[in-house]
Parts: structure tokens; C-alpha cells; sequence
């Protein structure tokens, strides 16, 4: 009966539903694009591209561990974590005798990746492909094969694969510069090589004689992997378990099929956990969105309907069936736009997942993967959400008598409910604890999902309480809008007397405006105090940037002198236990007179192989003073004893961990110096003529190399507000959307206004003053809610009370808001007035 009932409803009403039907396809579609990026992070497949002919692969341990053991109640439970390092892992290269004993095993390829940029006149011609450096030795891994020249045996012999050849226009005799490890140096191409097939899509390859290579690569008697070729008729999985075997007592991890891929593509198998964290928190915010918006949608589509309810509670039906009637409603509308949503989701989470990987967040090795987890998850979330919103917003009609029914909808109640005010209040409370708590956070990974999450529970607790706030803002604005004339009347009495009504369109404007604030200044905030601090500590006069992978060490050299310092900065990240810091090695040399990070306890001057230096924030977290002692984990797993020699108060500006620049150098990818610091006399023209042999290297100002960081910070940051930018998409559609609701609701009001006396200009002017009084709430109250958010964000990653807020960028998004209001209030009003008036208040009564 009732389900008849609530598909007679729909199909008459579709007007009525198709509000809350748009804001649930919305949900559903990002809760699915997120639930695909979520998917890939977990079981995305990074396909091998180097080791295609070689079915067994070996490599180091690429994760720190930790275990646990705990005793309870006469139980033990052991626990194993695990951690992915920075850098590459490299293998002892003597594995190789051990692996050619092996039963069943033909051939032991030991491979060497390195840093290898070609530099061509046109940039490293490379086509946005990453460059690798290789010993011939390795070839047959894939297998590439010689096209055209000899193999490389001189130090100065180079093959090239025919991707570069083909793109820079080489050929065997001509000559390349090329930018590894060390500095730059002209090889001369010998040969071109090409690839079996054409698997290889994300590399270039340039092959060196065995002996350059292993100069190159600097980890002398180590390797990156091995590749074992099976013996004819040996299966792969019986070799893969005695090779196992034999490696059994060492750290070596042994790799087949699609293992072999997160082997190779390091930065593949690393960019799962950033996925997986940012599908998880878009999609988490998305829901809590979602549901705040949807429950606002379904009340106001229930209010509309409060008469027609109110009459069949008149006409004794029970409240069980009105709950009833509206859950099978929701359910059904829930059912078509969850459907819609999720189909709609997959197209979107495949555009998702090619922008991340333009913008470097995700590389293109790392495969987008789709199942039908993440419908079937956007479509039960839609179903359960519906549900729910119209649940919670069926609770007053559901549960008044008969005999108040139809008298409650002729007006508005005067207050909400006890059970309504009691709930915002507790999440009122609750965000102010969120802020509070936000304040002490200092880590990123900490703060950014408390920073989001407090703007949704203060949002919510506005939904709670708009009408409230609704009335006050219309006490205060009262007499300021009387004085306007008719319309501004008008518009003061329905804000007093449908408080409720102008409350659910204050909620998606107060979210919009408080979320795009955080949003858009949450990262200049941090931005800006960790530059800030960049800027007071260096004391270099010129700085060397490079336009490659780095400075080279040479360049650096050819600056010293008895009066010039040249400080050379590295960077990396190490883990303390499993936890991640950002580190950087520095030139001890001269140290005082090129970087200043503000040290409040120990000295710089103790700065050696042996020792390290600490930022305020680590040392707090580790409990740490000069003189005490830090076991860490380099970038490339090599552990690390060492000597607490300073702490530093400038951690934003300079990183947590600071060693000697050797230390760091031998144990990352990339050995060339971000930075080079200089403390010299001398003119950026002399400097400049003293490192042009160094292709790419420049003599800035520091605070060029401060806009260079500043850049390179956007550009992170740009990853961060195309996530939140569809959460934001999906709150104006809302917003809109609810704007539009609540004007088509009024088309009887209109029209009585009408015959009273009023012109269509009135109506329309009432409808604009309206709205820019709700966006004026709407504005205080979402920038009230960033501002408190923010300030408390940068209290506790800063030290400061001062969020970076750009005026411009602010004024620009309360008129976006505005614009929306007005948009969404003229256009469904201009609509609502054109039937004739008394043709309205006929069928309506």
C-alpha cells in the first residue's frame, strides 16, 4: 500500500524530487570517482616494463618494519607494520654468485639504475619520459637490441634507445651531454638500441660501459636488482621458491608477474599510500558533505509537502506510516540517482586519476583500476543517506497529532525543536574542540583531516541551528532593510516568519564559503611561514639553481675558495621508527656564514658525519636535547646512529632533520644539490662565468630562489585544490539547487502578492534583497567558521596566530557565492511569475 502510494507520489511530484534526486547523483558520482582512486591505491596495477624477459626478479626490501608484542590476559598478539622508504634499496652484488648456484637458474643479470638526463639543445629531449642510466650489461632484461652501432666498452661510449634517438635526432657518431650523478660530460653514441615490443612507455634508456656505470651509479660492489633467467623447461613459480631459499637469512625480496612492476617503478608503488590517502579523505569529505546537504534538500522537500502531510495525518494516518511513505520515497529516488551516480562516477574517477597524473601527483605507471566495489559502495551509501535525510526530516510532521496538523502548516513553528537546538549545540561544542585540538597539532598529516573535518561539524551545527540564526540576522537587519521600501519589507518578514525555509539555503552557502576559504588557505598559510623562515635564514649572497635534476657537486667546488663558502643542500626523507621527517644534508664547511636556522641549544659547529641537527617540532616529538642519541633510517634503509649536535627552531623553513651533505649524498636517488648557498665578494657575472661549463646551472638572488620555492610549493598545492575543487563543484550545485527549491516552493505566495498589489519588479527586488541578506549570513558565518579554523591551523603548524589570507582571492569567492545566490534566486523567480496570478491562486486553493 504504502510503497504504491510512494510511486504514485514520485511520479506526480517529480518536480518536487528532482532537488534532492541531483544532490544525491552528485554524491554518488564523487563517492565513486573516489572510491576508484581509493580502489587503484590498493590493487592498481604498475605493470613492468625493464624486466619483461626476465620472469624472476630480486631486489631489496623497500619498507622499514616494526613489530610488536603485547601481553594481555594471558595472551600474546603480535603486530608487524611496515613502512616504504624514500629512496632506492640497493642489493650486495656478491648475491649474484649465490643465485648462479641455484637448480634451475640459466642466467644472473645484475642491473644498475641511476639519475642519467640527456642534455640536448632543446632540453633533455626525453619527452616527459624519465631518463634512467643502465650498464650494458643489462640489456637483455627487457631485452633491448642493438638497431644500428657496437655496444659501449670506452668510458666515453653511450647507446641510446631509439625513443631519444628518434626525438633529438641522434645518431651513432654524434655526441650527448649527459647529467648523472656526478658532473655533467659528453659521451660519444656508438649504438641505438630498441626494445622487444613496445612495452616501454614510460622510460628512456641510456646504456654505459660496465665500468662507467658502476662510477655513475656510486654504491660501489652493490646493485639496484638481479634478474634471473630460468633454465628451458623450469616452471617459474619452482624457481621463484628456490630462489627464495637460497636468499633465506637476507633482506632480499624475490618478485614475479605484476610484483616485478612496483620493483622497477619506485615511485609507482610509493604513490598507493598517497592514493589511497587522497581517494580516502576526498571521499570521506565528499560523504560528510553529501549527507549534510542532502539531509537540508529532503527537509525542505518535506516542508514543501508539509500541508499534503499534515492532511493525511488529519485523515488518521499513523506516524509509522508516514515514515513510512517518505523512507520508500527517499528509497526510490535514492535507488535511480544512486544508479545514475555511480555510472556517471566512472567516467569521472578515470578524468580524476589522468589529472593527477598531469599534475605529478600520481605517475602514469600506476594503472587506474575499476571493479564494481565502488558502485555498489556509491550506491548504498546513496540509499542509506536518503534513508537517513528523510528519517530526520520526517521526525516533526511524523510525530505532531492528527488534530494540530493541518493547523501547524499553515505557519511556520515559532522555535525549532529542544532535540534540534541540543543537537547543533553539541556539534557547536564540537567543532570547538576540533579547533582546539587543531591548534596543537604541528604535523600536516595530523591537521589537514581534523582541518576539513572541523568546517563540516560547524557547518552542520549552522544547519542545526539556522533558524535561529536566521532571526537574529533578521532582527539585526530589520531596520536597515524597512528603510529599502517594499521589497526590502517583505523580505524582512519572510526571513522572520520562514526562518526554517531561509536556513536551508544558509547552510550550503555558510559550507561553500567556509570550505573554499580553508581550502584555497590552508597551504599559503604554511607556505608562507615556511618561506618566511627560508628567507630570514639564509644569509648566502648569491644562490646556484638548476633548471635539470640538480647543481652537480663540481659546480660547487669550482666556488670554494679560502674566502667563499659554497654550501650544498640535499634533500631526502628518513623515518624515525615508522615515522616520516623531511631532512636535507648541508656543507659543513663555513656553515655560519651561508644558513642560519635559528639554533636554540647546542651548535652548528658540532656538525659532523656522526652527528645530527633537529628542528623544535622532532626534537619535542622525540624527546630529544644535544647530546642525546637518534637511531633513524636513511632514505635508502641504511640505518643510522647519530649524535643530537643542535636544535633549531626554523624546522618549517629548514626541515626537522639536518646531517652532513656526504652522509645524506650516498644514500639518495638523486646526489645533486637542490640549492647551492654562497657567501662570496664576487658579482653574479663572475659566479655565472665560473659555473657555465655546468649546463643549466644559474647564479639568483636568494629571493629568486625564494619565488622558485614558492613555485614549487603551488604546484603541490594545485594537487590539493583540484581534490577539494569537486567537493566545492558539488556544494554550489547544491547550493543552487537548494536556492531553486525554495523559490519554486513560493509560486502561490507570489501570485497573492500579485493580486494584492505588488509588481513583478517587487517580487523580483523582494527575492534579491532576500537573498543578498542570507548571503550576508552566509558570508559571516562561513568566513567566521574558516577564520577560527585557519587561525587555529596556524597556531599550531606555525607558532603564530596569522593565516595567510589574500584579500583578492577572498572578495572573489564571496562574490562566486554571491553570484550563485542571485543566480539561483532570479532565475527559478523569474520562472515562478510568469503564470498569471489568479490562474495560481485558483489551482492552489
Amino acid at each position: 500500500m504504502m510503497l504504491r502510494y510512494a510511486l504514485r507520489t514520485v511520479r506526480h511530484r517529480k518536480g518536487g524530487f528532482l532537488g534532492a534526486f541531483l544532490a544525491l547523483m552528485c554524491a554518488a558520482a564523487l563517492v565513486t570517482a573516489c572510491g576508484t582512486l581509493l580502489e587503484t591505491g590498493l590493487r592498481g596495477t604498475i605493470g613492468t616494463e625493464r624486466y619483461a624477459a626476465t620472469p624472476v626478479v630480486v631486489s631489496a626490501d623497500q619498507n622499514v618494519h616494526r613489530t610488536t608484542v603485547k601481553h594481555k590476559k594471558g595472551k600474546t598478539k603480535t603486530k608487524h607494520k611496515a613502512k616504504p622508504i624514500a629512496e632506492r634499496a640497493w642489493l650486495p652484488e656478491n648475491l649474484t654468485t649465490r643465485l648462479s648456484r641455484v637448480p634451475g637458474v640459466d642466467r644472473v643479470i645484475p642491473e644498475l639504475t641511476f639519475l642519467a638526463a640527456p642534455l640536448t639543445s632543446t632540453g633533455t629531449g626525453t619527452g616527459g619520459r624519465t631518463a634512467y642510466g643502465h650498464a650494458w650489461d643489462s640489456a637483455p632484461l627487457t631485452p633491448y637490441t642493438l638497431t644500428t652501432g657496437t655496444p659501449p666498452r670506452a668510458q666515453d661510449d653511450l647507446v641510446i634507445d631509439r625513443y631519444l634517438a628518434d626525438r633529438a635526432r641522434l645518431k651513432p657518431g654524434d655526441r650527448l651531454t649527459v647529467q648523472s650523478t656526478q658532473s655533467p660530460r659528453a659521451y660519444r653514441i656508438t649504438g641505438i638500441a630498441a626494445p622487444t615490443g613496445d612495452g616501454i612507455r614510460h622510460q628512456t634508456s641510456l646504456f654505459f660501459s660496465t665500468a662507467e656505470a658502476r662510477r655513475l651509479a656510486a654504491h660501489p660492489g652493490q646493485v639496484t636488482a638481479i634478474g634471473v633467467v630460468p633454465a628451458e623447461g623450469t616452471d617459474t613459480a619452482d624457481l621463484k621458491a628456490s630462489v627464495a631459499k637460497a636468499l633465506r637469512g637476507t633482506t632480499a625480496q624475490v618478485s614475479t608477474g605484476d610484483e616485478r612492476g612496483p620493483v622497477e617503478f619506485l615511485d609507482a608503488a610509493a604513490a598507493r599510500i598517497k592514493l589511497v590517502s587522497m581517494g580516502g579523505a576526498m571521499g570521506g569529505t565528499s560523504l560528510l558533505v553529501a549527507v549534510l546537504v542532502v539531509v537540508g534538500t529532503f527537509a525542505l522537500s518535506v516542508q514543501q509537502r508539509h500541508r499534503e502531510l499534515a492532511l493525511l495525518r488529519a485523515i488518521a494516518a499513523t506516524s509509522g506510516q508516514i515514515r513510512k511513505l517518505l523512507g520508500r520515497e527517499a528509497l526510490l529516488v535514492g535507488a535511480a540517482a544512486g544508479v545514475a551516480g555511480a555510472l556517471a562516477g566512472l567516467p569521472l574517477g578515470s578524468w580524476l586519476h589522468g589529472r593527477f597524473v598531469a599534475l605529478g601527483a600520481v605517475p602514469a605507471t600506476l594503472q587506474h583500476t575499476v571493479s564494481v566495489f565502488p558502485l555498489f559502495a556509491a550506491v548504498a551509501a546513496t540509499l542509506i543517506g536518503a534513508w537517513a535525510a528523510a528519517r530526520i526530516s520526517s521526525r516533526r510532521i511524523a510525530r505532531i497529532r492528527p488534530a494540530e496538523a493541518l493547523a501547524e502548516a499553515a505557519a511556520e513553528r515559532g522555535r525549532p525543536a529542544w532535540g534540534r537546538i541540543l543537537a547543533g549545540l553539541v556539534l557547536l561544542a564540537g567543532g570547538t574542540v576540533l579547533v582546539a585540538v587543531l591548534s596543537v597539532l604541528r604535523t600536516e598529516p595530523a591537521s589537514t583531516p581534523v582541518t576539513f573535518l572541523a568546517v563540516v561539524v560547524l557547518a552542520s551545527s549552522v544547519a542545526l541551528l539556522g533558524p535561529l540564526l536566521v532571526r537574529a540576522a533578521a532582527a539585526v537587519l530589520g531596520a536597515a532593510l524597512r528603510r529599502t521600501g517594499p521589497g526590502g519589507r517583505l523580505a524582512t518578514a519572510n526571513l522572520r516568519g520562514n526562518a526554517t525555509r531561509m536556513a536551508s539555503v544558509v547552510t550550503p552557502l555558510t559550507l561553500l564559503i567556509g570550505m573554499t576559504c580553508t581550502v584555497l588557505f590552508v597551504q599559503p598559510t604554511l607556505g608562507h611561514a615556511a618561506r618566511a623562515q627560508a628567507r630570514e635564514g639564509i644569509r648566502a649572497d648569491w644562490v646556484l639553481a638548476s633548471e635539470g635534476p640538480g647543481v652537480p657537486a663540481g659546480a660547487a667546488r669550482q666556488l670554494r675558495t679560502d674566502r667563499d663558502v659554497a654550501t650544498e643542500v640535499v634533500r631526502t626523507t628518513v623515518r624515525v621508527g615508522l615515522d616520516k621527517y623531511a631532512a636535507q644534508g648541508v656543507s659543513t664547511a663555513g656553515l655560519a656564514r651561508t644558513w642560519d636556522p635559528d639554533v636554540i641549544a647546542g651548535s652548528l659547529a658540532e656538525l659532523t658525519h656522526n652527528t645530527v641537527a633537529v628542528s623544535e617540532l622532532a626534537a619535542d616529538q622525540l624527546h630529544l636535547k644535544p647530546g642525546s642519541t637518534l637511531k633513524l633510517t636513511l632514505g635508502d634503509g641504511t640505518p643510522a646512529t647519530l649524535t643530537v649536535a643542535a636544535v633549531y627552531a626554523k624546522g618549517l623553513g629548514f626541515g626537522d632533520l639536518t646531517m652532513a651533505h656526504d652522509l645524506v649524498a650516498r644514500h639518495v636517488d638523486n646526489p645533486l644539490a637542490a640549492t647551492v648557498l654562497v657567501s662570496t665578494a664576487r658579482s653574479q657575472e663572475e659566479l655565472a662565468a665560473a659555473v657555465r661549463k655546468f649546463p643549466g646551472v644559474r647564479v639568483v638572488p636568494p629571493a629568486t630562489a625564494d619565488s622558485l620555492q614558492a613555485e614549487r610549493l603551488q604546484a603541490n598545492a594545485e594537487v590539493n585544490y583540484f581534490a577539494m575543487g569537486l567537493v566545492l563543484a558539488f556544494t554550489a550545485i547544491a547550493v543552487v539547487n537548494t536556492l531553486a527549491m525554495s523559490v519554486s516552493e513560493r509560486v502561490r505566495e507570489f501570485a497573492l502578492l500579485r493580486l494584492a498589489g505588488a509588481t513583478r519588479r517587487q517580487v523580483l527586488r523582494m527575492l534579491r534583497t532576500e537573498a543578498l541578506s542570507v548571503l550576508l549570513l552566509a558570508t559571516t558565518l562561513g568566513s567566521g567558521i574558516a577564520l577560527a579554523v585557519l587561525t587555529a591551523f596556524s597556531i599550531g603548524m606555525t607558532g603564530s596566530a596569522a593565516p595567510a589570507v589574500t584579500p583578492l582571492v577572498y572578495v572573489t569567492v564571496v562574490a562566486a557565492a554571491g553570484l550563485l545566490a542571485l543566480v539561483g534566486t532570479a532565475l527559478p523567480g523569474r520562472v515562478a511569475l510568469k503564470a498569471r496570478p489568479v490562474t495560481v491562486a485558483t489551482a492552489r486553493e
